[in-house]
């Protein structure tokens, strides 16, 4: 079955513009065989990635999308720090000005990285709803142009291009595990995949889950290791996506995530951080299983950890 017959999605023309948009600007990830997972199990290493993470493919995206007028005005978001990074490389390679809204326990990494980037970075919230909060106020006051750091078209179509190297490079792929934070990501790849597609949430931040039973988007306090997918709430148009075109969403605790992070760092050989061990995560824990010999590609999404925290994490604490 043709990957846009199955309901709402990203249009295939957009994606493929999305691709000639971010051109030779970013990397294209390799998708590396797992054997110690199983013989038909692959990972996309998006770690890799500029930034060490997917978020600058909707980020490039979403900024080239802007009109002149809006550039003008600077753009913002809020973001745990993955988003952050994304959209400071993005604005930096646009020519915009950038300021991002995190939050006091932000990942200190990530925080670092952003502002080496070229952003301004706001950490006066205490969590991410007061950040969102801080955000909408000075969109309010100085009338910068917010860009939402997953419930976007334009940024889910630069997402959606994870997804075409993934069918490029696993041609007979049965099922993709994919992180879930706010879910731009996986409504990005649930568009350009023509397979069975399966989000993982951590408990403690199960934004999609909460969503899909309530038919609509939910406020929660996210509470997890894998502060990459601690999104307060998802969006309109990603819930709509999800609810048409992704298969399943299965969550995993953080004991699970933990052992996710160990086996890639030990076994796999990647340095992940514990949003990016979240696929690998479900795996492990038998809760996304297929048939036998049905390939399953893994993405690994990230890899800005807090070394203090991974080496925690690594060290069994």
């Amino acid at each position: 079955m043709d990957a846009y017959d199955r309901g709402m999605a990203i249009a295939r023309d957009e994606i493929l513009r999305a691709r000639e948009l971010i051109g030779s600007r970013l990397h294209r990830t390799p998708t590396l065989s797992c054997r110690s997972l199983g013989a038909h199990v692959f990972l996309k290493a998006e770690l890799f990635q500029r930034t060490g993470s997917f978020k600058p493919r909707g980020m490039l995206v979403a900024f080239a999308s802007l009109s002149p007028e809006q550039r003008s005005r600077g753009v913002v978001t809020w973001s745990a720090g993955n988003a952050a990074q994304g959209a400071a490389l993005a604005a930096a390679q646009e020519g915009v000005a950038c300021r991002v809204f995190m939050w006091r326990r932000a990942n200190p990494t990530k925080v670092a990285a952003t502002r080496a980037y070229g952003a301004e970075v706001d950490l006066e919230a205490e969590g991410p709803a007061q950040a969102h909060e801080r955000l909408l106020a000075y969109v309010a006051k100085t009338g910068a142009t917010f860009v939402h750091p997953f419930d976007d078209p334009a940024l889910q179509a630069g997402h959606a291009t994870l997804g075409l190297e993934v069918v490029e490079d696993v041609p007979d792929v049965h099922t993709v595990v994919v992180p879930v934070g706010g879910g731009g990501l996986i409504a990005g790849v649930a568009s350009a995949v023509g397979c069975r597609v399966v989000g993982v949430e951590p408990e403690g931040a199960a934004t999609l889950t909460a969503a899909l039973a309530a038919g609509a988007p939910v406020p929660i306090e996210p509470r997890t290791m894998a502060d990459g997918l601690g999104a307060p709430i998802t969006g309109e148009g990603t819930l709509e996506i999800v609810r048409e075109r992704v298969d399943e969403i299965v969550l995993v605790d953080e004991e699970e995530i933990a052992e996710g992070v160990r086996f890639l760092y030990g076994r796999a050989k990647l340095a992940c951080e514990p949003a990016g061990a979240a696929a690998v995560a479900a795996l492990l824990a038998g809760k996304v299983t297929s048939p036998a010999g049905a390939p399953v590609v893994a993405v690994v999404s990230g890899g800005n950890a807090d070394l203090r925290s991974v080496a925690g994490i690594l060290a069994g604490r």
